[in-house]
C-alpha cells in the first residue's frame, strides 16, 4: 500500500467504549480462562467521562467524522448511558450502538427517547446450546430475542444483527439465522472469526470463509447483490429476491478492507487507535483532562490519522511470530 492510499482516506467514522465491562465470556473476545471472576476491569476514574466523549465528539465532527458507534465491552452495562446519547444526539451524526443485547429490554425505550436512532445487536446462533458455546453465559438466547423485539417496539428500524461465524461451533445456524431476520426489519451480517485481541485461541482453521457463508445461503434463498454505499463500506451486502431485509458478509480475514478503512477507536480508557489489531494506542485522556485548547487536540488527532501505516489484515499471513494487539473488551469491535 502506498502511503498516500493511507492519506487518501477520510476519516468518517469513530467507535467509543464506555465500558471495558461485559456479562459475556464469548469465544470471540472474552474467554472465561482470561476474563474470570478474578479479572481486574478498570476503575471507574480511568473511563472516560460522558462529558470528555461527548466533547471529544465534537472535536471530531471538525475532522469530518460523520458516524459515532457506541460500543464496549457491554455499552448497556455502563449506568445511565441514555445520559451520553442525549449529549450526542444534538450533534447530528449518524449514532448507532452495538450490543449483545442481554440488557436491551429494559434499556431499549430510554436509549430511543434519548435520541439513538440506530442499534447493532451481536447473536451468533438460535441454538441456547450454541449460543452458550460461544457465550458462557447462564441466560437463553429468548433474553437477546426479548431485547431485539424491545428495540423493534421502541422505533429502531432497520435492526443490525451480527453473527460472528466460527467452524465447527456455529456454522450450521447459519440458514436459521438468514431464515428467521428475513422478512422484517433487519440486517443481518456474517463475520469471518477474526484474531482479535491476544486470547481468544485464533486460527485460520477456525475461520468459515465469507464465500462459503454466501455458498451455504444461495443453496436454501435466492440473493442478490447490492452496490456499497459509500468508501469503507466493510460488508459485501445482498437483499432476499423475495423481499425483506438484508444479508451481509464482512470478510476481514480473506479479504482485507485496509486501503479503504475509515474508523478510528477510542478504547474505554481513552487511548485512540487507528486499527482493531493495533498494539498500542494514543494517550487522548490526559490530553482531554490537561488542555482546555480544543485545536491542540484535533491537531493531535489529525497528526495520528495522518501517519496510520495499518495494515495487519492484508499482511497476517506473512507474519512470523504473533503481534502483540488491543483486546476487543478495550476497543469494541
Amino acid at each position: 500500500m502506498a502511503v498516500h492510499d493511507l492519506l487518501d482516506r477520510p476519516l468518517r467514522d469513530l467507535r467509543v467504549s464506555v465500558t471495558d465491562r461485559c456479562n459475556f465470556r464469548c469465544t470471540y473476545c472474552m474467554p472465561k480462562e482470561v476474563f474470570g471472576k478474578s479479572f481486574r476491569f478498570l476503575p471507574r476514574e480511568e473511563l472516560l467521562s460522558f462529558e470528555e466523549i461527548a466533547r471529544l465528539a465534537r472535536i471530531m465532527t471538525g475532522l469530518g467524522v460523520e458516524k459515532i458507534r457506541l460500543t464496549g465491552g457491554e455499552p448497556l452495562l455502563r449506568r445511565d448511558l441514555e445520559k451520553l446519547v442525549a449529549m450526542l444526539a444534538p450533534l447530528g451524526l449518524d449514532l448507532t450502538l452495538t450490543t449483545n443485547g442481554s440488557l436491551l429490554a429494559e434499556k431499549a425505550h430510554a436509549l430511543h427517547a434519548a435520541g439513538l436512532r440506530r442499534l447493532t445487536v451481536s447473536l451468533d446462533s438460535l441454538d441456547d446450546e450454541t449460543f452458550r458455546t460461544m457465550n458462557d453465559v447462564e441466560f437463553p438466547v429468548a433474553q437477546v430475542l426479548d431485547g431485539v423485539e424491545a428495540a423493534l417496539a421502541a422505533g429502531f428500524t432497520p435492526i443490525k444483527i451480527n453473527m460472528v461465524v466460527k467452524r465447527d461451533v456455529n456454522e450450521r445456524s447459519i440458514v436459521g439465522m438468514a431464515r428467521h431476520f428475513s422478512g422484517r426489519d433487519f440486517n443481518l451480517r456474517f463475520i469471518e472469526f477474526m484474531d482479535v485481541g491476544n486470547t481468544n485461541g485464533w486460527r485460520m482453521a477456525d475461520v468459515v470463509p465469507a464465500a462459503e457463508i454466501i455458498e451455504t445461503l444461495a443453496t436454501e434463498m435466492p440473493l442478490q447483490p447490492l452496490a456499497a454505499r459509500y468508501r469503507g463500506e466493510v460488508a459485501r451486502r445482498f437483499r432476499h429476491q423475495n423481499g425483506g431485509g438484508e444479508i451481509g458478509v464482512i470478510a476481514s480475514v480473506t479479504q482485507p478492507f485496509c486501503r479503504d478503512c475509515t474508523r478510528l477507536r477510542v478504547s474505554s480508557d481513552g487511548r485512540l487507535y487507528t486499527c482493531l489489531f493495533a498494539g498500542h494506542g494514543h494517550d487522548l485522556r490526559s490530553l482531554l483532562r490537561s488542555t482546555s485548547e480544543d485545536d491542540m487536540i484535533a491537531e493531535e488527532i489529525r497528526a495520528v490519522w495522518q501517519n496510520r501505516e495499518d495494515r495487519f489484515s492484508e499482511l497476517r499471513g506473512l507474519q512470523t511470530t504473533p503481534q502483540p494487539k488491543v483486546e476487543m473488551s478495550r476497543i469494541g469491535g
